[in-house]
């Protein structure tokens, strides 16, 4: 069997060994549930950046911009951290830079990795088959919120644990407690994490269908992988 690990945050990323390992990096609420989102419903690529101003500028070069800080949209951007804007018929076929307050931060951080791979409630069971196909170990890096951890990137880990358990082991203890978590609340997702911090956060911005919306488990079937600086569908 092959290895599986879990990153709490990208804090923690150092005590990690990446390299010739596939990264799951996820963002519940909401970089990477918008990413899933976008590529699903026709996006053509999204590339992912940690700094305002060079993802700012690439509207100079035809892409669609989309910016988020303390869970607002950048002034000046055309899209904030929806899924419902990635979603939006004008971006079929277009592209897409965005830069989040931790999602794309933990990609950044993440880029000594064979692979990166976007995962989501959205596209779980994808991610967990094209997983599978690669046979190769794993490390799941949660986002988090500026460096602590959250509760609906955990949980998201623990899904996936629990979904690759034919194939991956737990490689310490994190991922083992990440299952137990999923497992008592599975059943419920959306009231366990409309509770956590980051969703009562978001609740004072007015995005709570976002947040309904984010840990709906399989309503699409792809998985965004990182290539030459973009995601883009797997295949």
């Amino acid at each position: 069997m092959m290895n599986i690990d879990v990153c709490l945050s990208p804090e923690l990323i150092h005590q990690y060994e990446l390299k010739g390992k596939i990264v799951v990096v996820v963002d519940i609420l909401r970089a990477t549930s918008c990413m899933v989102s976008g590529l699903a419903t026709g996006v053509a690529a999204i590339k992912p950046l940690a700094d305002v101003d060079i993802c700012k500028g690439l509207k100079q070069e035809g892409y669609y911009t989309a910016g988020e800080r303390n869970g607002s949209k950048v002034e000046g951007f055309d899209m904030g951290n929806s899924p419902f804007e990635y979603m939006e018929p004008h971006l079929k076929g277009q592209k897409v830079a965005v830069t989040t307050t931790n999602g794309t931060l933990a990609i950044e951080k993440s880029k000594s990795a064979e692979q990166i791979i976007i995962g989501a409630f959205l596209n779980l069971t994808a991610v967990a088959k094209y997983i599978q196909q690669q046979d190769k170990d794993v490390v799941v890096v949660c986002a988090a919120w500026k460096g602590k951890v959250n509760l609906e990137d955990s949980l998201f880990a623990g899904a996936l644990v629990e979904r690759l358990a034919t194939s991956h082991q737990p490689e310490c203890d994190v991922p083992r407690m990440m299952v137990k978590l999923y497992q008592v609340e599975k059943n419920d997702l959306f009231t366990f994490v409309k509770a956590s911090s980051h969703a009562r956060r978001l609740n004072k911005l007015e995005v709570f269908k976002d947040i309904e919306f984010c840990v709906q488990e399989d309503r699409f079937d792809v998985v965004p992988v990182l290539r030459e600086g973009h995601l883009v569908l797997a295949g």
